[in-house]
C-alpha cells in the first residue's frame, strides 16, 4: 500500500473508529441500564425516565433499608444510637446518598447537615402520603431520590428515617465514569492497531532497508531484499536490489579488470624483457669487438633492428588495449575498394612471410568495384594480428597461410586460415576473450600479450561487423570476419535530393 493511501487510512481510522466504537459502547450502556431500571413509583410517575441513570441504586438502599428494620426488631433502641447511624451513613456515602433521622418535627441525625436543611422542610410527615418506603419518592426540584422508613423512638415519640440520595451525583460518577472508562478503552485499542498497523507496514520495511544498507556500506553485497511488495516500499526494496545487482557486477568488474591489469603488465614485463636482454647481448657484443667482421656487424644490427620491432608491436598493443578500456580508439573510416587494398595488405605480408618459409594463398572472389566504409589502419591491424597468431602457432616446416575474400550479397566475408596447431573445441568460444590462453604455458614461451584477438573483435564490432573463428586439432584455425558492404544511394534517391 502506498504511503498517502497508508495516512489517509490511518486518518479516518483516528476519526471513525473511536466514533463507532464509542456509539457501540454508549449504545451498549444504554442497553444495560435500560434493562436495569427500577420503577420507584413516584406519585405523578415522573421518575421513571431517570430511572436509567440510578442502576442498582434500589437494590444498594433496600439493603442498608433491610438492615435497619432488622436491627430495629431486634433492638427498637437502636436507632438512637449516634454509633449506629453513623456506620449507616458511611456506607450510603460510597452510594452518593446519606441518612437524615427525624424526630418529631426536629433532625435527630444529619449525615450531611447543610444538605439536610434545604429538603428537611419538604420531608412528608409520619405516616403520611409517603408511598410504601421500598418505592421510594422523587423531589423534581432538587433531584433528589427519598426512601422513608418510619418507626417509635422508646419514648413513645414518632421518627422518621430518611435515605436521601443525590440523583446528579449517580449521573456523573457513574455513567460518565463508564462512558470516560469506554472512550478510554476506545481510544487504547485503536492507538494500538494503528500503531501495529504502521510498523508493520512502515518501520519494519525500514528498519530491513536500514540492516541491507548497513550490509552494502560493509561490502556484502549478498545481501537480498524481497522486492514482490508493493507500493513505495516495494519500489524502495526493488530500488535497492537493482542497487545491489549493480554495485556487485561493478565490484566484480572492477576486481576482473584489476586481475586482467595484473596479467597484462606481467605479460607486458615478461614480453618487453625477453628482446631487451637480446639487445643488451647484442650491443655488448658489438662493443665488445665480437662482430668483427661486416657480416656479423650486419646480423647483429638487423637482430637489434628486429627487436626494436618487437618491443614496438608490445608498446602498441598496449596503447591500443588502453584506448580500447576507454572507448577511445580513434577511427578515421573511408570508403576503400576491396580488391584494391587487401591486395596491398597481402603484398606487405608476404614480404613479411617469405623469410619464414610459410607459403602465403589469395584468393579474391569479390566484384572489382565492391567498396566497403572502414578505417585502413585499423583494419590492417586486425589482418596483422590474425597473421601473426597464426605464424605465432604454425608447428609445421612447411606453414600455409590462406586468404580469401568472399562475396555474401550485402557483406564480404575474409578468411584467414592456417595449418597449424588448431584449438580445441572447449577453448574455441573463449579465445577472443582479454588474456585468454589456451595453454599457458605454451603461449608464455611464444610471447604475446593476450590480447591481441580482443582488440581484432572490438575493431571489427566497431565496423558493424562480426568475426567468429573455426578449427580442428592438428589440422588448424580459420578467423572468419564480415563487413557490410558500401551501398551507393540509387539514382531515384540522388535526384530527389
Amino acid at each position: 500500500m502506498k504511503f498517502k493511501t497508508r495516512l489517509l487510512v490511518t486518518s479516518l481510522v483516528i476519526i471513525i473508529v473511536p466514533l463507532f466504537l464509542t456509539a457501540v459502547a454508549f449504545t451498549g450502556i444504554g442497553i444495560y441500564m435500560a434493562n436495569s431500571e427500577q420503577d420507584f413509583g413516584t406519585p405523578d410517575g415522573s421518575f421513571t425516565s431517570f430511572s436509567y441513570t440510578l442502576e442498582n441504586y434500589d437494590q444498594m438502599t433496600e439493603t442498608v433499608l433491610l438492615g435497619v428494620k432488622e436491627r430495629l426488631l431486634a433492638d427498637s433502641s437502636a436507632i438512637e444510637d449516634p454509633v449506629f447511624l453513623e456506620t449507616i451513613n458511611r456506607e450510603l456515602i460510597g452510594k452518593s446518598s446519606y441518612l437524615i433521622v427525624r424526630k418529631d418535627n426536629d433532625i435527630f441525625y444529619a449525615g450531611n447537615a447543610v444538605a439536610a436543611e434545604r429538603i428537611f422542610d419538604k420531608l412528608p410527615d409520619y405516616g403520611g402520603d409517603a408511598p410504601d418506603e421500598e418505592r421510594g419518592y422523587y423531589y423534581h426540584d432538587m433531584k433528589k431520590l427519598v426512601k422513608q422508613l418510619d418507626f417509635i423512638f422508646t419514648d413513645g415519640s414518632e421518627g422518621s428515617l430518611f435515605i436521601i440520595t443525590k440523583v446528579s451525583s449517580l449521573i456523573s460518577q457513574k455513567m460518565l465514569i463508564d462512558m470516560i472508562l469506554a472512550y478510554v478503552l476506545i481510544l487504547i485499542f485503536t492507538s494500538m492497531v494503528l500503531t501495529r498497523w504502521i510498523q508493520k507496514g512502515v518501520f519494519t520495511p525500514v528498519n530491513q532497508l536500514n540492516t541491507a544498507m548497513q550490509n552494502i556500506a560493509e561490502g556484502n553485497f549478498e545481501y537480498r531484499l524481497n522486492s514482490d511488495g508493493k507500493g513505495e516500499i516495494g519500489e524502495l526494496y526493488r530500488n535497492y536490489e537493482d542497487m545491489r545487482l549493480r554495485l556487485k557486477e561493478s565490484i566484480d568488474e572492477k576486481f576482473e579488470h584489476e586481475k586482467q591489469n595484473r596479467e597484462l603488465i606481467s605479460n607486458i614485463s615478461h614480453d618487453l624483457k625477453t628482446p631487451i636482454t637480446a639487445v643488451k647481448g647484442y650491443v655488448e657484443g658489438i662493443m665488445d669487438g665480437v662482430a668483427d667482421t661486416p657480416e656479423k656487424m650486419d646480423k647483429y644490427i638487423k637482430t637489434i633492428y628486429n627487436k626494436a620491432n618487437d618491443m614496438d608491436r608490445l608498446i602498441n598493443e598496449l596503447t591500443v588495449y588502453s584506448n580500447i578500456d576507454n572507448n577511445r580508439i580513434p577511427y578515421n573510416f573511408h570508403r576503400i575498394n576491396v580488391a584494391d587494398y587487401f591486395g596491398d595488405c597481402v603484398e606487405e605480408v608476404g614480404l613479411d612471410l617469405e623469410p619464414k618459409n610459410i607459403k602465403l594463398n589469395y584468393d579474391d572472389l569479390v566484384a572489382p568495384d565492391t567498396q566497403i566504409i572502414a578505417d585502413p589502419e585499423q583494419l590492417r591491424r586486425v589482418i596483422n594480428n590474425i597473421i601473426g597468431n597464426c605464424v605465432k602457432y604454425l608447428d609445421k616446416e612447411n606453414g600455409v597461410i590462406d586468404i580469401r575474400i568472399l562475396d555474401e550479397v550485402d557483406s564480404v566475408r575474409v578468411e584467414i586460415e592456417d595449418n597449424g596447431k588448431g584449438i580445441a573445441a572447449k577453448d574455441l568460444p573463449n579465445i577472443f576473450e582479454r588474456f585468454y590462453r589456451t595453454d599457458a604455458s605454451r603461449n608464455s614461451s611464444k610471447g604475446g600479450s593476450g590480447i591481441g584477438l580482443s582488440i581484432v573483435k572490438k575493431i571489427i564490432e566497431d565496423h558493424g561487423g562480426y568475426i567468429w573463428a573455426t578449427s580442428k586439432e592438428e589440422e588448424g584455425t580459420c578467423m572468419h570476419f564480415v563487413i557490410r558492404k558500401y551501398q551507393a544511394p540509387k539514382q531515384e534517391e540522388v535526384n530527389t535530393q
